[in-house]
């Protein structure tokens, strides 16, 4: 996937967080959609402008179920793709894995194919794919049907080890899926996300060892931690190795328990994610699923029995989440949106970091960590989505 313009382009900004260290009058040059120099302390060239704020690199969000009036399951095609990832653009996301909730494994193998012809085309931000089950615990399921819930199948084994999808992440329940399994997964290349379950805290961490990398939005259908039972949240919060998805949508987590939660992970093993289903970036209020709806009400969704159905959260406003209820460094925070997800994912040269020969996916927050501009590939992008070269 290339935007890339080959003329040298420079920009000269106040403030720079580089994925590592803030800044401070940093210059960046970019050409064909890389950066080729970055320097701090510099003043800007004659007749050029010093832009106000802060650059940091481009969010990176693990967990995208829709967007734009799409939801990934009903649509699983390159139109949807295209649609979800400008919907997410305009709020900063220029990477994202988008995500298939439990489904059938047709509805699987659609939205791996649309991944895999949309890859090699320019002007999107999908660099894999997330599958969000079917492998869950029905006692922790939330709204993924029950009637899609299955053992790990051949089948599926051989979906999720497809070399032609980038990065691939499964969400599995490990008391669902042999350790067997999950250690062949992890050979394979699949990052193995736990979510979705009643596990012990054994059963997390005999998955650790056999190659588990992540939990799935932290806390959020998954069992508690006790005195007496740490439960996933005790395994995932003293695994200081494996990484931590959260939705700060003030309706998943409570403040309080993400500040715990950032506190015990350090600043390079949280991740914040949006979960975001259709509603974000549109106008959506209601949405059509299985034999029910999904009801927004401002961020929050939920099934007419009042369950959370993801939410319709964008990574800017995360951001804003967690500078305002965390009280902790913002440079924490910018990790948590760009950095750690790319180093997750094994795309750290190309994401995650503003270093000479990542590519140039900038954004520009200011003081109040509103979004302001963004680069793709090094083509800014106006308020419509649309290049400006």
């Amino acid at each position: 996937m290339s935007l890339a313009n080959s003329v040298m382009q420079t920009l000269y900004v106040a403030q720079c967080f580089d994925g590592r260290q803030q800044l401070k009058d940093v210059r960046v040059e970019w050409q064909n959609g890389r950066i080729s120099a970055i320097e701090a302390g510099v003043k800007p060239a004659q007749h050029s402008q010093q832009l106000q704020g802060l650059l940091c690199p481009g969010f990176f969000d693990i967990q995208v179920n829709g967007g734009g009036g799409v939801l990934f399951n009903q649509q699983p095609d390159i139109a949807a793709l295209r649609t979800i990832s400008q919907a997410h653009l305009q709020f900063g996301t220029t990477a994202m894995l988008p995500t298939v909730i439990t489904d059938k494994l047709q509805v699987m193998q659609h939205a791996a194919d649309a991944v895999a012809a949309l890859l090699p085309q320019a002007g999107h931000t999908i660099v894999g794919i997330h599958f969000e089950g079917p492998h869950l615990s029905t006692a922790r399921r939330g709204i993924h049907p029950a009637d899609c819930i299955r053992p790990l199948s051949d089948a599926e084994l051989a979906l999720f080890c497809r070399k032609d999808l980038g990065t691939v992440m499964v969400t599995l329940a490990p008391e669902t899926v042999p350790v067997a399994q999950i250690r062949q997964l992890c050979a394979a290349g699949v990052i193995v996300s736990l979510g979705h379950s009643a596990a012990t805290a054994e059963q997390a961490l005999a998955a650790i060892d056999a190659g588990a990398r992540c939990f799935t939005h932290l806390f959020n259908a998954m069992s508690p931690l006790t005195s007496r039972e740490p439960g996933m949240v005790g395994a995932a919060l003293a695994s200081k190795e494996v990484y931590c998805g959260l939705i700060l949508d003030h309706l998943h987590v409570h403040p309080l328990s993400a500040r715990i939660a950032a506190q015990c992970k350090g600043e390079d093993k949280l991740i914040l994610v949006t979960d975001a289903m259709a509603h974000t970036g549109s106008e959506l209020q209601s949405l059509a699923y299985q034999d029910t709806e999904i009801r927004r009400d401002g961020l929050k969704l939920t099934l007419p029995d009042g369950t959370l159905a993801g939410s319709a959260l964008d990574m800017n406003t995360a951001l804003r989440h967690y500078q305002h209820d965390l009280a902790l460094p913002l440079g924490s925070g910018l990790k948590a949106l760009s950095t750690n997800p790319a180093v997750l994912c094994g795309l750290h040269t190309d994401m995650g970091y503003l270093q000479q020969g990542a590519l140039a996916n900038m954004l520009l927050l200011n003081a109040d960590l509103q979004l302001q501009q963004c680069w793709l590939q090094g083509s800014r992008i106006n308020n419509n989505n649309r290049r400006v070269v």
